[in-house]
């Protein structure tokens, strides 16, 4: 559930009218809700109660600090997938004790970087990086936690650009050389093998990918174990999807598939959950500039564009999208809700039936906390889009719009002579 709300036909994010804050901030603009955040991280977290377990939010979804810094305070550690993403987590105070370090693309800097910050472990998700991680480690005098991140092979049933576990995904060790890499990594010095990972997609909203893929795990810990190699932790990633149209699983529910393949291994689970955290406690909040009908069709032009939220074109990706005021709807329209960016992919939603909005109304698209500003560029030359988080009847700016200046920061004009 999430605390954006009808009161009198008015929506609202907790005790805040969203057209007050359209007034003081204008638009587009992206508002969070406090309150949303706290339900989510304390009903996931409360899922796996009776475990030892970590759960280390998976900030690609929404990396502002704000927000890191309260899951930080409700005892969150953090999945990163940059030094980008360790460095925010290190300017919020976060324990580098729960950060878990993902990705297959590190760089020598990178990991220089986690190793000297003390981090839980680096997922290792292949031969070349494997050594890396040695290699780092032995200049710099120090013994590197790892993981490896195994590609359990299986298809987890969502879109396939955030589909990770299948054998052609550029993600994880294959199955078929999972006990070869443990046996590598073992004969490294500079390695301490703490782990084991995997991770098979996002927005799964089907329960038997994720115990598949349990099961698969648990026999290669047994194996492990077999040749003397301990562990410490099974990162079973994250994944679970949100109701953007579909209805997944409760975290409850979750939380059972995924243990009870993993049941009395002994080792400390580890999760990494982003989307069901801050999806649905975000909205994108938009004005309407202007009603275009043609021969053939009908658009909505908005004041958001594909550069402020990119899902529905890149994932072909469901937002609802709801009037801010509901009380004086216009005729029931099909339309394309549609940006000002100069691309046909700059679109909110195609074919969408709705009351035809008037020019200037605001217009609301949900679930758009997650992978919404953290994917915003400035094409067009377009600024970034302020975010806003709401706490009861308290509002914060937590990222202001960005300026002309800020667009241009870091640019040198040069004097080059005409052909």
């Amino acid at each position: 559930m999430n605390y954006f709300e009808y009161r009198n036909d008015q929506l609202y994010a907790e005790d805040v009218p969203i057209a007050d804050l359209a007034r003081r901030i204008n638009t587009p603009f992206f508002v969070y809700s406090a309150r949303t955040l706290r339900r989510h991280f304390r009903v996931f977290d409360e899922a796996f109660a009776g475990t030892d377990h970590l759960v280390c939010y998976a900030m690609k979804a929404l990396s502002n600090l704000s927000i890191l810094k309260l899951f930080a305070s409700m005892g969150a550690g953090f999945d990163i997938v940059s030094v980008g993403e360790l460095m925010r987590c290190l300017r919020i105070g976060a324990d580098p004790r729960k950060i878990v370090f993902s990705g297959v693309g590190k760089t020598d800097e990178e990991i220089a970087a986690a190793l000297e910050a003390g981090i839980l472990m680096i997922n290792v998700e292949s031969r070349p990086e494997l050594h890396r991680v040695a290699e780092v480690a032995g200049r710099m005098k120090h013994r590197a936690p790892v993981s490896l991140r195994v590609n359990p092979d299986l298809d987890p049933g969502t879109h396939p650009h955030i589909s990770t576990g299948h054998r052609d995904s550029k993600f994880g060790v294959p199955l078929s050389q999972v006990d070869e890499y443990y046996a590598e990594a073992s004969a490294l010095a500079q390695l301490e093998i703490v782990g084991l990972s995997t991770h098979i997609g996002s927005q799964i909203t089907e329960m038997a990918p994720f115990a598949e893929a349990g099961r698969k795990v648990a026999a290669i810990v047994g194996r492990l174990r077999s040749a003397g190699i301990a562990l410490k932790y099974l990162d079973l990633g994250g994944g679970l999807g949100i109701p953007y149209q579909e209805q997944p699983p409760l975290p409850s529910e979750y939380a059972r598939a995924l243990l009870k393949p993993v049941a009395g291994l002994g080792l400390k689970i580890i999760t990494e959950p982003g989307r069901v955290m801050v999806g649905n406690a975000g909205v994108f909040v938009t004005r309407v500039l202007y009603n275009k009908e043609t021969d053939v069709k009908r658009f909505v032009v908005i004041d958001g564009a594909m550069n402020d939220l990119i899902r529905p074109v890149l994932y072909q990706a469901y937002h609802a999208i709801v009037p801010v005021d509901r009380r004086m709807p216009g005729k029931t329209v099909t339309a394309d809700i549609v940006g000002p960016v100069c691309e046909s992919g700059d679109f909110f939603a195609r074919e969408r039936e709705m009351a035809e909005p008037a020019e200037g109304d605001l217009l609301a698209v949900m679930s758009a906390g997650a992978y919404g500003f953290v994917m915003s560029s400035n094409y067009n030359s377009r600024p970034r889009a302020p975010e806003v988080i709401v706490d009861g009847a308290e509002v914060h700016v937590i990222r202001e719009r960005e300026s002309f200046e800020d667009l241009i920061r870091g640019e040198h004009i040069v004097s080059l002579k005409p052909a």
